[in-house]
């Protein structure tokens, strides 16, 4: 993939759409169920950038385009130091793209998987820098509710930044938010009430955060439950189970992450208020933090990226699509004929609405734009891919 490149010149039109064209690709770095990321440069400035892309097609038969454009809805409006932010989105007959920061120093979930064992300073200075970027998020009213190991990301500092806000929601006071939606060993109790659906609030985030800190402390999860564990069995488990602190921990990294896990979200810290002002942390300079000027005690290999490097020989190897060979296959696709079943009819059908109503982005204009008119977050509830508010 790294020597391929578009054929246009590396100079460019500031006022003109940025698109897949813009980009030099250079590896593949990860992959989700329908979308893939890979290394990107930007060829009029040099930068470097993560790449998301999900197929469009892949999108539609699932049935993900409502979160990938709530996704794109809501990653707009959000920039702040401890994020993974977007800097563009753009679309071709194929693909969604998603431009985003790129953060060479891995996930925390591949730094647990190569053994790595994160000291008691390093877990406290990620839990404030999480804790910032959470209060961030809770005063632009989102619940990200998938707070974990492997959507946290290390610059090539140690400094994390939260990604994925593919299930993120928007919290308003009108309608409460009931759906059960994350990732099962990370979701809090109030997310598995049995008997009836209840609301549920920004308290969440602060217990995956508290499962979070105790794993990069501990190496495993302070409750026994997978992605297969039943409903009822997890509201079983919370009951019941009884979490253990090693004894090496020190009491007051203990009492906090208890504050964390607090079964009660109204007694759970949840609040920025509550960690600063709770006596472990009153050394801490939150200015300092917020600019990044602690020194993160752990900091990732440099000269290397901090991923499984499968990713990269999948790509060239396996993919049936591969991005490297897009322009060829585009070209190509337009030349055949298309098919006139009533399937493919229905498919080309939200194909062509998809097209219509994704959000393009671009960070250094500052501006979004709708492919026909102009969208703000209430209008595109209008749109059948956005889901009513406050309900997903």
């Amino acid at each position: 993939m790294g020597a391929n490149t578009s054929s246009k010149p590396s100079s460019f039109n500031e006022n003109e759409d940025v698109t897949f064209d813009h980009f030099k690709i250079l590896r593949a770095i990860g992959k989700g169920s329908f979308g893939k990321v890979c290394v990107v440069q930007k060829n009029d400035t040099k930068k470097m950038y993560a790449m998301k892309y999900m197929n469009k097609q892949k999108c539609v038969e699932r049935n993900e385009v409502r979160n990938v454009f709530k996704e794109l809805q809501i990653m707009q409006g959000l920039e702040h130091p401890f994020l993974v932010n977007l800097w563009y989105s753009f679309q071709d007959e194929e693909d969604m793209f998603m431009v985003v920061d790129l953060l060479l120093g891995g996930d925390l979930r591949y730094h647990l998987q190569q053994n790595v064992r994160f000291q008691e300073g390093t877990v406290k200075l990620f839990i404030c820098e999480l804790v910032l970027a959470l209060d961030y998020l809770q005063s632009r009213h989102i619940i990200h509710r998938d707070i974990k190991p492997d959507n946290i990301l290390l610059d090539e500092h140690g400094h994390v930044h939260i990604t994925d806000f593919n299930i993120a929601t928007m919290l308003t006071k009108e309608i409460q938010v009931t759906t059960i939606a994350g990732t099962k060993p990370y979701m809090a109790p109030e997310m598995f009430n049995p008997t009836k659906p209840t609301g549920y609030s920004f308290a969440v985030d602060w217990w995956s955060l508290g499962i979070t800190a105790y794993e990069l402390l501990r190496t495993r999860r302070p409750y026994h439950i997978r992605s297969s564990t039943s409903t009822n069995e997890i509201a079983h488990v919370y009951k019941t189970a009884t979490v253990m602190y090693p004894a090496a921990w020190s009491a007051e990294m203990v009492s906090l992450i208890k504050k964390l896990l607090e079964p009660n979200p109204e007694k759970r810290f949840s609040q920025l208020k509550d960690i600063q002002s709770f006596p472990y942390l009153s050394d801490v300079n939150w200015d300092a933090v917020l600019q990044k000027r602690i020194t993160p005690e752990f900091i990732p290999t440099k000269g290397r990226l901090n991923c499984d490097p499968t990713f990269e020989l999948e790509e060239m190897i396996l993919e049936s699509k591969p991005l490297h060979k897009k322009k060829k296959r585009l070209a190509k696709k337009k030349d055949t004929n298309k098919s006139n079943s009533s399937q493919a009819c229905h498919l080309q059908k939200h194909l062509e609405m998809l097209q219509r109503d994704f959000i393009v982005f671009n960070r250094e204009k500052n501006v979004t734009v709708k492919m026909d008119e102009t969208l703000s977050l209430a209008g595109q509830r209008h749109s059948p891919w956005c889901c009513p508010q406050g309900g997903c």
